[in-house]
């Protein structure tokens, strides 16, 4: 080979080189030379075609070459919508936190409230399965409506609200139901109580106040029993569940007592402006009878009983309960 024909291919591979490395400059100058409105309106596009991960980099792609960009804070939250109709919902959550973490006054906020709360709710499980994804749901609309009541949001919110409170009440539900199958009586009180204090709007508070009739009568706590069955007569007479719990004094002689206690439970709600026995009444029926269960002892009782059984049983509550019938 000749000494010309050596610096030939040199000069051969040097000028490929050269003509590969303007390749690459001339694509990423071409990245860089697209604005943020350019990018937006990509991403755009993208999304209209349902190339929801394709718009989901180029709105991201914004913020990383124009992070001070309004239309970068635009696509932080149209991103957050993309991964949702991806069913993304771990990204939502975190674009959504980082959106609100750094544009707290952004009129967007109230939509990424939303748009959070649906992706918990989306994610929302039966009650004999662990319910944090609705409980995660229930803070994220509940925060959306005290903040911005006025929002376009707000009314679907309160909607959602409603729906999750009745399932997480039904989670207790479900949960006391268990306890007291397996003859937990104070354990199963204390979920029955539960739904009663934090869940009295829902359709679950006749049924609730039933077992507790039931398990007070289990545990020999007539005085209990009747005051929880007055409760249940005065405020739910016409409820099938009252017609059980009737049955239930019915059975076990305490009639005549119970109608003294309907006649006294009268008396004290005439003097309530509603005449609606208020359930979260510090002086109230309900909170006297639950006053046996006020001391350490007690409480130790409940907490012990539900380690035990627990500890005891192959099948948490919390996750497959089964559903015990009347």
């Amino acid at each position: 080979m000749t000494h010309h024909s050596i610096w030939q291919r040199i000069a051969g591979v040097f000028l490929a080189a050269g003509l590969l490395c303007a390749c690459e400059t001339t694509d990423s100058q071409l990245q860089i030379e697209r604005t943020d409105y350019q990018l937006y309106n990509q991403a755009m596009n993208e999304m209209y075609a349902e190339n929801y991960r394709a718009a989901a980099e180029l709105f991201n792609e914004i913020e990383r070459q124009y992070p001070y960009s309004n239309w970068a804070v635009r696509g932080q939250i149209m991103a957050a919508f993309c991964y949702y109709q991806m069913n993304d919902y771990d990204e939502v959550v975190i674009g959504v936190d980082r959106f609100v973490g750094l544009n707290p006054n952004n009129p967007d906020v109230p939509y990424a409230y939303y748009l959070k709360g649906m992706s918990y709710f989306e994610q929302m499980r039966d009650v004999s399965r662990d319910q944090s994804n609705s409980e995660q749901a229930l803070k994220a609309f509940q925060e959306l409506t005290r903040r911005f009541p006025q929002s376009s949001y707000a009314q679907d919110s309160v909607r959602k609200i409603d729906l999750l409170i009745d399932h997480l009440a039904g989670k207790d539900m479900e949960v006391g139901r268990y306890y007291q199958k397996r003859d937990y009586h104070l354990a199963a009180i204390k979920r029955y109580r539960s739904v009663i204090e934090d869940y009295d709007t829902t359709i679950h508070i006749p049924e609730a106040l039933y077992r507790m009739v039931e398990n007070y009568l289990s545990l020999g706590m007539v005085l209990e029993a009747r005051k929880m069955a007055a409760v249940l007569g005065y405020n739910h007479p016409n409820n099938e569940w009252y017609r059980d719990a009737y049955g239930l004094l019915e059975d076990n002689g305490l009639l005549d007592e119970h109608s003294d206690d309907l006649y006294r439970q009268e008396r004290r709600a005439s003097f309530d402006e509603e005449g609606y026995l208020e359930y979260r009444d510090q002086k109230g029926l309900l909170d006297r009878a639950w006053s046996f269960l006020s001391g350490d002892s007690d409480k130790e009782t409940v907490e012990r009983q539900e380690s035990d059984l627990q500890a005891s049983e192959t099948v948490s509550p919390d996750s497959s309960a089964p559903t015990q019938g009347n």
